[in-house]
């Protein structure tokens, strides 16, 4: 079962989106920042509460979010509950499985929530990181005795690959780096709004070469939440309901191995041919890219491995001036999580909805019929592709 093959009325939409005070807003919970977006989705959408019968739920680092959130609401007799990871992939994930659940008749108006609260005053984002990481046992072990610990060193080698096999350079990063600056610049919801140069980012420090820590994405504090329902049961409703046309999940499976193309090619190389089939679309009739950006280094392999360029000419396409508010491939429009918040999934697909609403004020695209949105997890181990639309 498919969205084209049902009868419009009872295709999934998106109709609300909640966005809590997100970056460094101190003094709530996870649980608290997930409890507050959910109840802000509802009242986007012109909800109540009570209307809600399905909740997806979804924690960061901090693991503060658990199914306990659905007394936190006080609702009752949900047709559908869970919580759901796959790290930056969940947002994407949670929406296909609330678009079936509502497709099936399940449930009828599904919340999925993300929420996390890692940063504290006056401590770094790094330490509020390292604070909560793990040294693995095992086998996995191994890599930590070689000192890589975290995911800046392990997706730093993955970038090394690509940079060794397809001769990547660092001016390359910086170009994603400084266009999606660009774009932040023109949200006010982002942590960061100061324009930077090529030359700014080279010389931001080293965190793990070969990323500056322009390369890398933000600690922020927040939740997100969106709602999921049919067109039927939208109609009526607050906002415009943004169309979710297709999905698909890739999980390669090769967490933690060797693997011939670690760092070359990554599940988007799957999941998101399947999505655009779905969505009966294909990559040309795509108007807003919102890809997830834990690293410049991420973007530039997902643009790959969806097609925008040859493998290994990523370097060159983001170099070529496409990137920005004034360039043709419209990319990151809220800054992404490099520049304006990290939220993981929810990032990319926040700035997904108010695009294809229309309500992105001055960065708003003028095309925007249809938005492709991806999520990235672990360490490219976990992939998923939205195809959005304006319009059924």
């Amino acid at each position: 079962m498919t969205p084209a093959s049902l009868p419009a009325a009872r295709r999934p939409v998106i109709a609300g989106l909640g966005m809590t005070e997100l970056g460094r807003t101190y003094g709530r919970t996870a649980a608290r920042f997930a409890a507050d977006a959910v109840r802000l989705a509802a009242a986007d959408a012109g909800l109540a509460l009570g209307d809600i019968d399905g909740l997806l739920v979804s924690s960061g680092v901090s693991r503060g979010v658990d199914l306990s959130l659905q007394g936190d609401l006080g609702l009752h007799d949900l047709g559908l509950l869970s919580e759901m990871q796959a790290f930056g992939s969940t947002a994407g994930a949670m929406v296909q499985v609330a678009s079936m659940a509502v497709m099936s008749g399940m449930a009828s108006a599904v919340a999925c929530v993300w929420a996390d609260a890692p940063l504290r005053q006056g401590v770094s984002g790094s330490d509020a990181y390292s604070a909560r990481r793990r040294v693995p046992e095992g086998w996995r072990g191994l890599s930590a005795a070689a000192g890589i610990v975290s995911p800046n060193q392990l997706y730093a080698l993955a970038a090394r690959r690509h940079m060794g096999r397809f001769g990547t350079t660092s001016d390359q990063l910086g170009a994603i780096a400084v266009a999606q600056r660009d774009w932040a610049v023109r949200n006010p919801l982002a942590q960061f709004r100061q324009p930077i140069t090529l030359e700014d980012y080279h010389a931001s420090r080293w965190i793990a070469e070969p990323f500056h820590l322009l390369d890398c994405c933000l600690v922020s504090n927040g939740g997100i939440a969106v709602i999921v329902t049919t067109a039927d049961r939208a109609a009526g409703l607050r906002q415009p309901p943004v169309w979710v046309r297709g999905w698909a999940q890739a999980h390669p499976g090769h967490s933690g191995r060797r693997f011939d193309d670690f760092g070359l090619v990554t599940g988007a190389a799957t999941a998101g041919p399947a999505a655009l089939r779905m969505a009966g679309v294909g990559l040309a009739d795509i108007d807003v890219v919102e890809l997830y950006d834990c690293y410049t280094y991420t973007v530039l392999v997902t643009l790959e491995d969806y097609g925008f360029c040859d493998k290994g000419e990523g370097g060159p396409l983001v170099a070529s001036g496409v990137l920005g508010s004034d360039g043709k491939l419209k990319l990151n429009t809220g800054g992404g999580q490099l520049s304006s918040y990290y939220m993981w999934g929810m990032t990319p697909l926040s700035e997904a909805i108010i695009q294809a609403r229309g309500q992105g004020g001055e960065r708003q695209v003028p095309r925007h019929d249809l938005v492709l949105v991806s999520g990235n997890g672990g360490i490219l181990d976990h992939h998923s592709t939205l195809i959005l639309a304006a319009a059924s």
